[in-house]
């Protein structure tokens, strides 16, 4: 799980860079919005299971 979540964080980051360059307007704004709430929910979850993990040992 904990590498599922990471390669969707790396794969929402660099869609999210690159929709910089290669769109612009409205198809560039939701897709920047799209990718970066999946990053930091990606995010969210991974340090909620490092905080998770750390308190268990």
């Amino acid at each position: 799980m904990k590498a599922l979540l990471w390669l969707v964080l790396v794969i929402a980051v660099a869609v999210n860079v690159s929709t910089s360059f290669a769109f612009d307007g409205g198809k560039q704004v939701a897709l920047s919005v799209s990718t970066g709430t999946v990053a930091i929910a990606s995010a969210v979850a991974l340090f909620l299971r490092w905080k998770r993990d750390r308190a268990a040992s």
